[in-house]
């Protein structure tokens, strides 16, 4: 395997050229390598220090992430930045980052992930954002409690950020968008919806989720952004018969 064989393989597999006008992450290889051959592919949420030093001593040629270095913005090669793109280059490690294209995946992404372990049937898209849904709703096969929500989506039992039970006590419905989208709980409101999950909450939007009688989880920006990265991961291993290793570095945020 090389940079260019895997970086074809992932965009085959992930809509990176679809999401280019509304995301603002470089999405894809964003620091190479020398074109040395990779046999070990290390997985993480975040492109950060700790993560490129368990990569390497891993021995993985290349580190997926979710959270990559660069958004939208040139950034001046100085400071923590600087220190991050010297340890890539000094120990060729190459570095790949997915963000909204691994959140939306309607098989390998994050919020699919989550609604899969929630048991939403048919899950529906939900969640506008510049024009593109990310999230996905729909009713669940089973209802459930917000305490039995909690448990099946707390990854290695990690408790979330928080949990306000403003609804039902049996869930019906559910939608999920992982990361930082407190605010589409005001489309949950709108849509009817019995529960939402996402990452972080916000403290605008407390009353807002009160007083329209949503039940609400934010797990952790982290922790609900850790499936996408594991399916690719499985993915990769079973197609492309290649070593691969999960990074486990969460922030409890």
């Amino acid at each position: 395997m090389t940079t260019r064989i895997l970086d074809a393989y992932f965009r085959r597999i992930l809509d990176i050229g679809g999401f280019a006008p509304v995301d603002s992450s470089l999405n894809g290889l964003q620091v190479d390598n020398d074109g040395a051959e990779i046999r070990k592919i290390a997985f993480a949420v975040d492109a950060t220090l700790e993560s490129f030093q368990r990569a390497a001593d891993a021995g993985a040629g290349l580190l997926f992430v979710h959270h990559g270095l660069f958004w939208g913005k040139p950034l001046g090669v100085e400071g923590v930045h600087r220190g991050r793109i010297k340890f890539l280059l000094d120990h060729n490690l190459a570095l790949y980052g997915v963000h909204l294209p691994l959140d939306q995946h309607p098989a390998l992404g994050n919020n699919a992930a989550l609604a899969a372990l929630l048991g939403i049937e048919t899950p529906e898209p939900f969640g506008e954002y510049h024009g593109r849904k990310i999230g996905y709703k729909g009713k669940l096969a089973k209802s459930l409690t917000i305490e039995e929500a909690v448990k099946r989506i707390s990854f290695k039992d990690r408790p979330p950020l928080g949990v306000y039970p403003f609804g039902k006590k049996e869930n019906q419905s559910c939608a999920v968008i992982s990361g930082g989208a407190a605010h589409e709980a005001l489309q949950a409101i709108d849509e009817e919806v019995d529960l939402y999950v996402t990452g972080e909450a916000a403290h605008e939007i407390y009353h807002q989720a009160l007083e329209g009688r949503l039940n609400m989880i934010a797990g952790g920006h982290y922790s609900t952004e850790v499936w996408g990265v594991r399916r690719v991961m499985e993915n990769c291993a079973a197609e492309l018969n290649i070593e691969v290793e999960f990074i486990d570095a969460p922030t409890g945020l």
